[in-house]
């Protein structure tokens, strides 16, 4: 990315001397301010190569920019105001990764402080599965490439070819070793030597813990039980004495979580005991001591019987009541990835397959996934058609992350969350895959490598859902079909019905034309009615007037009350408070947009004169109430006919502004728009002067 964006975003942020300190993790520049008070942050959010700007707590700053953040940060850094602004820790590509969590704390501010060990629960989660989720991706990568070329042929099974078992090892080796890993970043989260908590987890990983489970060696203290249940084998022994509950840790991710909470407790209550100058030697050792055993005789045992009975538990529910289940998740799952809340499911995942064999929750999420990667198929789509460079190579991007990659935080960052309509057309299709993959899978259950019969799509393997994953699942052309489902539906809504809200789609033309750049935005099921507007635009008589939508008295943008409109970024025109219900069409032309709650429409006349009518100000909550819409998206209008009759008593009663407000959206275009205030009018009496 150019350097001179560097040097704006640094302008938007206050200056280098507003920068205490400048980190990046996968997606987002991460700053620490003196003073977050100075930040601009509209200028951040409409600022080319800019995702999205996050306040965080405190003086704590974060600028979304997607893939390129890493060649953005090193530009920001080589810029020469930025010389006496250290880089802080983390700034190495991934070695911070966790901290895109904070994007979702966000998203959760509107609620923080009023469960706040919630809150602090599930950023602990998240901040420990975050930093490993590349080494999860690339081995599901390899699980669903090696499937896949066993299904169709290509190689033989593992016993007869030792290169697919080394290929395999590869993978499994992240699974098996998967409780260090996450043992290492919960430590860590919780401002504990990661390496300690790391190797408290390994202890009970090696061949010495394992080989006290061979009941045959040890026969006189060791006893092995099999669970009918869970289909596992636990083993009993003594040490010391004291009865001792074995299990294999290997895959488990409770463990190390509750391993972590105690060991920073000990820890940190040693660092307070134990003077400075020996703290190096005995804390480590006495942690590694206290939270060795407590994890050997307690933890670790808790840990596996709370896992496998949570999984038992979701079972019972998918089995009993598998259309709930199979709707459920994927109508979930929007609503927790934003908020990080998505961490435990992903957890009782990887603890199904390894106390259960099998996990079935994999399959209703990736009929989320897919419904959030169609969302994003839309918006590209909708961005081809209207030459929208930035957002097609914002969706571009964020739709080969997903599809490839099965990642959603480029869709959900990117785009998602700054256009809130996505979400009513993603939860459809969302509804419909889950009524796919739970019609299907009821009638064509999977078969678990034990030979059992599961109701619904199950997997062996924890899998990203990607298109490269399909064939991890079993009844996989089900599994297909939910996702293709859920994609198409979610796809097709958006380009029907737009992701953007009138004044978004306003702005965003705005804002296109004053970079020079001309933006087409009719929906695509209009081209009829384009193509008229088109071939009439030759002969068609050009607008010099724009008429008042509505009777009342009329002032500027100014003395509107609404900053936006104000600041003329929508382009130049006025604010009438109406005397009358009925709103009119203050020119000819075709109704480009019609918000659903009838507050605003976007008019467009066959010269080309683009004009917003916004009926009152912050109406959109009112959610229709009180709103009559007399037209449809797409209809052609002539001036003073009726676009909505209002009562604009509820409106007041509602505790919103009345106040009218009409602009021409590509004023930029124009030589000039003259605004008449000042004068009580009627609707349809002239209020704009249209200068070419």
């Amino acid at each position: 990315m150019a350097a001179s964006t560097a040097s704006q975003i640094i302008e938007a942020i206050g200056g280098a001397g507003n920068v205490k300190s400048l980190t990046h993790c996968a997606t987002c520049l991460r700053f620490e301010l003196v003073d977050a008070g100075k930040v601009d942050q509209h200028r951040l959010e409409t600022m080319k190569g800019v995702l999205g700007a996050v306040p965080q707590s405190g003086d704590r700053y974060q600028v979304v920019i997607g893939g390129a953040v890493a060649t953005m940060y090193e530009n920001i850094m080589h810029l020469p105001e930025m010389a006496g602004v250290g880089a802080g820790k983390g700034a190495v590509a991934g070695d911070k990764a966790q901290s895109d969590a904070d994007v979702k704390a966000a998203e959760r501010a509107k609620v923080r402080g009023k469960v706040a060990w919630m809150d602090s629960f599930f950023e602990y989660l998240s901040d420990s599965f975050r930093p490993i989720l590349g080494v999860l991706l690339g081995a599901s990568i390899i699980i669903a490439l090696v499937n896949l070329c066993i299904s169709i042929g290509i190689v033989p099974s593992e016993e007869a070819n030792t290169s697919l078992v080394f290929i395999k090892a590869i993978w499994k080796g992240v699974f098996y070793f998967l409780p260090i890993m996450i043992a290492y970043n919960a430590s860590k989260k919780l401002k504990v030597d990661p390496w300690l908590g790391g190797s408290i987890m390994a202890a009970l990983m090696t061949p010495q813990f394992a080989d006290l489970m061979d009941s045959k060696k040890w026969k006189d203290v060791t006893t092995c039980v099999k669970s009918a249940t869970l289909g596992t084998t636990s083993c009993s022994t003594k040490v010391f004495g004291i009865p001792m509950l074995l299990n294999d840790y290997s895959g488990n991710v409770f463990v190390p979580l509750l391993m972590a909470a105690v060991l920073a407790l000990v820890y940190h209550g040693l660092k307070k005991i134990v003077p400075d100058s020996v703290q190096i030697v005995f804390v480590p050792f006495f942690s590694m001591i206290i939270v060795g055993a407590l994890t050997a005789f307690l933890i670790g045992p808790l840990g596996i019987l709370a896992g496998n009975w949570l999984g038992v538990g979701l079972a019972w529910l998918n089995g009993h009541a598998p259309f709930i289940f199979a709707i459920l998740i994927p109508m979930l799952y929007p609503f927790l990835v934003p908020l990080g809340l998505h961490w435990p499911l992903n957890a009782l995942m990887l603890m199904n397959i390894q106390s259960l064999g099998y996990d079935f929750i994999q399959g209703p999420m990736g009929v989320w996934n897919f419904a959030c990667f169609g969302a994003t198929a839309g918006v590209l789509f909708i961005s081809i058609r209207d030459k929208n460079k930035d957002m097609r190579q914002t969706s571009l991007g964020a739709l080969a992350a997903g599809l490839l990659g099965g990642v959603s935080e480029p869709s959900l960052y990117g785009i998602h969350l700054r256009y809130k309509l996505i979400y009513k057309r993603m939860l459809a299709g969302c509804f419909a895959g889950g009524v796919v993959i739970a019609v299907l899978g009821w009638l064509f259950p999977s078969v678990t490598a034990a030979g059992e019969s599961v109701r619904g799509v199950t997997t062996n393997a924890f899998a990203f859902t990607s298109l490269l994953t399909i064939p991890v699942f079993s009844q996989m052309w089900v599994y297909a079909v939910s996702i293709a489902v859920s994609f198409i539906v979610s796809m097709v809504l958006i380009i029907m019905l737009d992701y953007r809200t009138p004044e978004q789609k306003a702005e965003m033309n705005a804002a296109s034309e004053s970079d020079g750049t001309a933006v087409e935005t009719a929906p695509a099921d209009a081209a009829p009615v384009a193509t008229a507007t088109a071939t009439a635009t030759a002969t068609a008589v050009r607008t010099t007037t724009v008429g008042a939508p509505v009777a009342g008295h009329v002032v500027s943008l100014d003395d509107a009350g609404d900053p936006v409109f104000a600041s003329r970024a929508l382009g130049e025109g006025v604010g009438i408070q109406p005397t009358d219900s009925t709103v009119v069409a203050p020119v000819s032309g075709v109704l480009q947009t019609v918000a659903e709650t009838g507050h605003a429409f976007g008019l467009k006349t066959d010269d080309g004169i683009e004009v917003l009518v916004h009926v009152g100000i912050d109406t959109v909550k009112m959610n229709g109430e009180g709103f009559h819409v007399a037209v449809s998206a797409n209809q052609r209008v002539n001036a003073g006919d009726t676009l909505v009759t209002v009562d604009f008593d509820k409106v007041k009663e509602a505790g919103y502004s009345t106040t009218t407000l009409m602009t021409v959206l590509n004023t930029a275009a124009l030589a000039g728009v003259t605004p008449k205030t000042g004068v009580d009018v009627q609707a349809g009496q002239e209020v704009l002067d249209i200068q070419r």
